[in-house]
């Protein structure tokens, strides 16, 4: 009988570790980058439709909620709730909006690495471990997730600029991809708040805390070595056990075979080394 209550006692917490898992193991399958479906609608629509995506890319950015929901684990208060997400959003604003108008890009792989290392950070702060493990104070949570913000916003930014902006009206069109990403946001963090809300109630709390915040420093592990990949991928493709030609042809094959399936995309092209 104590083990059947001890396991009713962790299921939950032990259901939350394999949910993050789950999400860092599918990356390739909910990646946040554009999805082949949105990018037609992009290039043809207006800012409707950048609101839209914006908003779907942040839902469905594994990456990006899993910060978030560090950064919310402990936060009990409306207003201190108010205050991280406006420095957030404040951050992820500025340079989304920022390097794409300006034309900054960067390796979008490695930009996802840093955000990859978000998601580490929070978890192992959120088990006090620059106290316990460190015996150090940690830096001010407050100006770590303004710069993080940035980063993020950074990553929204790279993926954009993958697709063949229009000249004309770009500024309102990435205004509004803003907006739908801070639409899309708010939605996921009130589901988060709420089932942390009524989680907090419950007495396997405390074991679904370290449960959870060691699943986002597993889950953030395998997000850095999967992006990290994929940047070994397009920049030392000899380092990977085949010829840079080799590469370069199969990569050749998948571009015809892709504009043989979707002869009017305009997708930009992925990085090649």
């Amino acid at each position: 009988m104590t083990a059947i209550r001890s396991l009713r006692a962790t299921w939950p917490a032990l259901a939350g570790l394999a949910l993050l898992a789950a999400l860092a193991l599918a990356g390739p399958a909910i990646a946040h980058g554009v999805p082949e479906s949105e990018v037609q609608r992009l290039v043809e629509g207006g800012p409707l439709a950048y609101l839209r995506s914006g908003a779907v890319h942040m839902v469905t950015g594994y990456d990006h909620l899993l910060f978030l929901f560090g950064v919310m684990f402990f936060l009990t208060r409306f207003g201190q709730i108010a205050k991280f997400v406006t420095v957030f959003t404040l951050g992820h604003s500025i340079t989304l909006l920022a390097a794409t108008l300006l034309g900054i890009k960067a390796n979008y792989f490695l930009v996802d690495a840093v955000i990859a290392i978000s998601v580490i950070y929070k978890g192992f702060d959120n088990l006090d471990g620059f106290r316990k493990g460190l015996g150090v104070k940690p830096p001010d949570l407050l100006w770590m997730v303004f710069g993080f913000g940035l980063i993020h916003g950074f990553g929204l930014s790279t993926r954009l600029q993958k697709l063949p902006l229009p000249q004309e009206g770009l500024v309102e069109r990435i205004l509004a991809f803003n907006v739908g990403v801070e639409l899309g946001q708010l939605a996921a963090l009130v589901v988060m708040v709420a089932i942390l809300v009524l989680w907090r109630r419950s007495s396997t709390f405390p074991v679904f805390s370290k449960v959870a915040n060691y699943g986002l420093i597993i889950a953030g592990c395998l997000l850095f070595l999967m992006q990290m990949h994929g940047w070994l991928h397009t920049t030392h493709p000899d380092d990977l056990g085949f010829s840079s030609d080799l590469h370069s042809h199969d990569h050749s094959r998948m571009d015809a075979e892709q504009k043989s399936r979707h002869p009017d995309s305009l997708m930009a092209p992925e990085p090649r080394p």
